[in-house]
Protein backbone atom coordinates (compact mmCIF):
# COMPACT_ATOMS: atom_id res chain seq x y z
CA UNK A 1 0.00 0.00 0.00
CA UNK A 2 1.00 3.47 -0.48
CA UNK A 3 1.38 6.08 1.54
CA UNK A 4 -1.24 8.05 -0.66
CA UNK A 5 -3.66 5.29 -0.40
CA UNK A 6 -3.22 5.92 3.73
CA UNK A 7 -4.24 9.87 3.09
CA UNK A 8 -7.09 8.67 1.05
CA UNK A 9 -8.38 6.62 3.98
CA UNK A 10 -7.42 8.95 7.00
CA UNK A 11 -9.50 11.51 4.98
CA UNK A 12 -12.39 9.58 4.41
CA UNK A 13 -12.74 8.50 7.89
CA UNK A 14 -12.74 12.16 8.94
CA UNK A 15 -15.30 12.54 6.71
CA UNK A 16 -17.20 10.20 8.22
CA UNK A 17 -16.43 11.57 12.07
CA UNK A 18 -17.01 15.49 10.89
CA UNK A 19 -19.50 15.14 7.60
CA UNK A 20 -19.39 19.11 7.70
CA UNK A 21 -15.81 18.73 5.95
CA UNK A 22 -17.23 16.87 2.80
CA UNK A 23 -15.96 19.47 0.23
CA UNK A 24 -12.74 20.60 2.85
CA UNK A 25 -9.56 20.00 0.75
CA UNK A 26 -7.46 18.12 2.95
CA UNK A 27 -3.82 19.09 3.28
CA UNK A 28 -1.08 16.75 4.65
CA UNK A 29 -0.27 19.91 7.18
CA UNK A 30 -4.43 19.93 8.32
CA UNK A 31 -4.40 19.41 12.35
CA UNK A 32 -7.75 17.65 13.31
CA UNK A 33 -8.19 20.37 16.00
CA UNK A 34 -7.97 23.14 13.51
CA UNK A 35 -10.70 21.52 11.16
CA UNK A 36 -13.13 21.15 14.21
CA UNK A 37 -12.27 17.59 16.21
CA UNK A 38 -12.65 17.50 19.60
CA UNK A 39 -10.93 14.62 21.84
CA UNK A 40 -13.56 11.94 21.28
CA UNK A 41 -13.66 12.60 17.57
CA UNK A 42 -9.84 12.12 17.26
CA UNK A 43 -9.69 9.41 19.25
CA UNK A 44 -12.70 7.62 16.68
CA UNK A 45 -10.84 8.75 13.44
CA UNK A 46 -7.61 7.00 14.35
CA UNK A 47 -9.55 4.21 15.51
CA UNK A 48 -11.55 3.92 12.43
CA UNK A 49 -8.43 4.52 10.55
CA UNK A 50 -6.80 1.38 12.16
CA UNK A 51 -8.89 -0.36 11.90
CA UNK A 52 -9.72 -0.23 7.98
CA UNK A 53 -6.03 -0.81 7.93
CA UNK A 54 -6.39 -3.84 10.08
CA UNK A 55 -3.51 -2.13 12.59
CA UNK A 56 -2.73 -2.34 15.94
CA UNK A 57 -1.12 0.33 17.54
CA UNK A 58 -0.77 1.41 21.09
CA UNK A 59 -2.35 4.82 21.34
CA UNK A 60 1.10 6.34 23.10
CA UNK A 61 2.77 5.88 19.39
CA UNK A 62 0.35 8.25 17.54
CA UNK A 63 0.60 10.90 20.68
CA UNK A 64 3.30 12.44 18.87
CA UNK A 65 1.49 13.02 15.71
CA UNK A 66 0.90 17.29 15.01
CA UNK A 67 -1.32 16.71 12.06
CA UNK A 68 -2.78 14.12 9.47
CA UNK A 69 0.33 14.20 7.72
CA UNK A 70 2.43 12.76 10.32
CA UNK A 71 -0.61 10.42 11.21
CA UNK A 72 -0.40 9.80 7.89
CA UNK A 73 3.98 8.58 7.90
CA UNK A 74 3.27 6.85 11.47
CA UNK A 75 0.35 4.54 9.78
CA UNK A 76 2.62 4.18 6.77
CA UNK A 77 5.72 3.18 9.14
CA UNK A 78 3.13 0.55 11.00
CA UNK A 79 1.90 -1.61 7.53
Amino acid sequence: MHKEEIFDIVKRCIREVLPELQDHTFEYSDRLVDLGADSVDRAEIVNKTMETLSLHIPRVELSGVKNIGELTDALYAKL
